[in-house]
């Protein structure tokens, strides 16, 4: 897991009002010269299929339809990575929720992630993939939020200690991942489900954690019936897990 920490709180903040800022005129203003004030010439792209520099991303701000719209909901940054939870709406015949995490470095995007998924109608347990606290709650213990979730995905994600679920996730889950009802039941069901299907939940590597407040970004790589990338969004409150947002995607693998 990355474990890089240094910048200050001043720093960090800074750079996740660049990255809102980038965003908001080149997917909702779509300004193309937007490129040229916020992406570094060595611009790092690691959207598959996708090549680096800044003028593949000015093509696609230019390619966009007048009525694409992108609707940031969350903000959380540590030292020089932003995690941004947004929906794109008008890009597809359905809305697509996206997590993006972007790099910034002297005041410039210098290399991105992301994974999308399609928005679903009717989640099973009622929640939608972008409901919930906008938050972070930057008055909650940082350190000891990473702590928690870092453990949980060691112990439960990785190494697959179903047994472990109560003592990582709050009796109040909240989940909003569209196949996963709340509680503790809810994740045990899916997995089951899943399993039986031929889908078995496994993460291999914690590539990114990013802790801001009481939210937790992790970006992970394994396997649901396939290669997959996970991007698991946590909200943590009295020392454990009590709300999760995610995007599963087999594009990113």
């Amino acid at each position: 897991m990355d474990m890089t920490t240094g910048d200050s709180t001043a720093t960090t903040n800074d750079n996740a009002v660049i990255v809102t800022k980038a965003l908001d005129e080149l997917f909702n203003d779509r300004d193309p010269a937007a490129v040229d004030r916020w992406l570094a010439p060595s611009y790092r792209q690691h959207s598959p299929g996708v090549p680096d520099g800044p003028e593949t991303v000015r093509t696609f701000v230019q390619g966009l339809a007048s009525d694409f719209r992108y609707e940031r909901l969350r903000v959380l940054a540590q030292d020089d990575l932003v995690a941004v939870h947004g929906v794109y709406r008008g890009w597809g015949p359905e809305p697509m929720v996206v997590f993006d995490i972007f790099r910034v470095t002297d005041g410039r995007l210098t290399e991105h992630w992301d994974a999308l998924q399609t928005m679903v109608a009717k989640p099973v347990g009622g929640r939608t993939q972008i409901d919930g606290p906008i938050g972070p709650d930057r008055s909650a213990d940082t350190a000891a939020s990473r702590a928690v979730v870092e453990g949980f995905a060691r112990e439960v994600l990785i190494g697959a200690d179903y047994t472990r679920l109560e003592h990582y996730l709050h009796p109040d889950y909240h989940q909003h991942n569209p196949e996963i009802a709340d509680g503790i039941a809810g994740f045990a069901a899916a997995a089951q489900r899943w399993a039986a299907e031929g889908k078995h939940l496994e993460y291999r590597t914690v590539q990114r954690v990013i802790a801001d407040g009481d939210f937790v970004l992790t970006q992970s790589e394994g396997d649901l019936a396939g290669p997959v990338s996970y991007f698991d969004l946590f909200r943590v409150a009295e020392g454990r897990i009590v709300e999760h947002w995610d995007v599963i995607d087999s594009r990113t693998a």
